[in-house]
């Protein structure tokens, strides 16, 4: 066939970082050329390619999956799936353009993904279809007998194939699925879930969410995440922007579950790493401001004080200077907006409410700025 817990939020900014000496700064460029230079990249692959399954390292197969993964014919599949096909491939090499590679009605017993060069299918009705780099052909994952409909031949020359064998292709990703969990509602399949073993002691094992629904993978950030899947929130945070327009999507989803109390604490971490972590999904968006307002007035009125100061915390971290010059027609004008504090008070002064629409919200005045 043809293709945590609160404590576990970090409040305290990024770490310090020792000085590099000036030999080490030179290591350090040195391995940033050699990484950027695709000829050089390829040079690496081929050598990790080029050893026996059994010699492939850890490292070895990092490469190759760094490779692999830009290839269609790698595209739809699971991490786990690339690394375990990546430690049993094969490289071979055709030198000449016009080689057949498969004749019409041979037994295939392998699967072959194209890494360099162009390769022709000929089939017994006349037509043809031409295969190149990413592209992959040969038995699908099955262990009954196949056999190959048409005559591959090379087009150019130096075509370069990686080969995984029959038994190894369909072990591989017959396994797969046995240790895949989807989950239907209504008839349709939301989410896909994939059973993982983090050590061979067995301790380290769960479910990892590999697909789902945008609907359904924000909901995800209120459920039980297993101990092979501990980073789903900030995961999660870090690539919604590639499938939500909006990030109120999330927002309003949060509000309307904090009224849950046995998903306050849940929210309230979800909040709290979005605003240390994506500081800048708030601070450009007034929508996304009047968000975080409104959860700060709900855990004042569920008294999370801790979790409310947590909160300041965060946002004071990222504050940053700012010049908003505003102008009042005559002295009697309102302001459009109220400031708290001051020495009576034994604090500074802070912007408390802001008119939404006014000319101090369209300047860029938001509540909490210290005056």
């Amino acid at each position: 066939a043809t293709e945590s817990e609160m404590g576990d939020v970090d409040l305290t900014g990024l770490p310090e970082a020792p000085v590099d000496s000036e030999d080490e700064e030179e290591e350090e460029d040195e391995d940033i050329d050699r990484t950027s230079d695709p000829l050089l990249g390829r040079d690496v692959v081929r050598e990790c390619l080029e050893k026996e399954p059994a010699d492939k390292t850890d490292d070895d197969i990092e490469q190759l999956l760094e490779f692999m993964h830009q290839l269609p014919a790698f595209a739809n599949m699971t991490m786990s799936v690339r690394r375990e096909l990546c430690s049993v491939m094969i490289f071979e090499v055709v030198e000449q353009a016009g080689a057949i590679i498969l004749e019409d009605g041979q037994e295939l017993d392998s699967w072959y993904v194209i890494l360099n060069g162009t390769v022709e299918i000929s089939y017994p009705d006349g037509k043809s279809e031409s295969l190149c780099m990413g592209n992959s052909f040969g038995i699908t994952p099955s262990l009954d007998k196949q056999y190959m409909n048409g005559v591959v031949r090379t087009k150019v020359d130096d075509c370069q194939f990686v080969c995984i064998a029959q038994q190894d292709y369909w072990r591989i990703l017959n396994h797969v699925e046995k240790n895949t969990h989807k989950v239907e509602e209504e008839g349709e399949i939301v989410m896909v879930k994939e059973h993982r073993e983090l050590d061979r002691s067995g301790t380290r094992k769960g479910h990892i969410v590999i697909k789902a629904t945008p609907e359904r993978l924000i909901m995800h950030l209120i459920e039980e995440h297993s101990i092979v899947d501990p980073t789903y929130i900030e995961d999660f945070l870090l690539t919604y922007r590639t499938f939500l327009s909006s990030p109120l999507e999330v927002g309003s989803k949060l509000l309307e579950w904090f009224t849950v109390d046995s998903l306050r604490d849940k929210v309230t971490r979800v909040v709290l790493l979005w605003v240390n972590n994506h500081f800048n999904d708030f601070e450009g968006d007034p929508a996304m401001t009047r968000f975080l307002e409104e959860f700060e007035k709900n855990l004042e009125d569920t008294k999370m004080k801790g979790h409310l100061r947590l909160l300041n915390i965060a946002c004071a971290a990222k504050a940053k200077w700012r010049q908003i010059t505003l102008q009042k027609p005559s002295r009697d004008s309102p302001l459009f907006f109220s400031l708290l504090g001051g020495s009576d008070k034994g604090f500074g002064i802070f912007v408390e409410t802001v008119e939404i629409g006014s000319k101090a919200a369209e300047a860029g005045l938001k509540r909490g700025d210290q005056v």
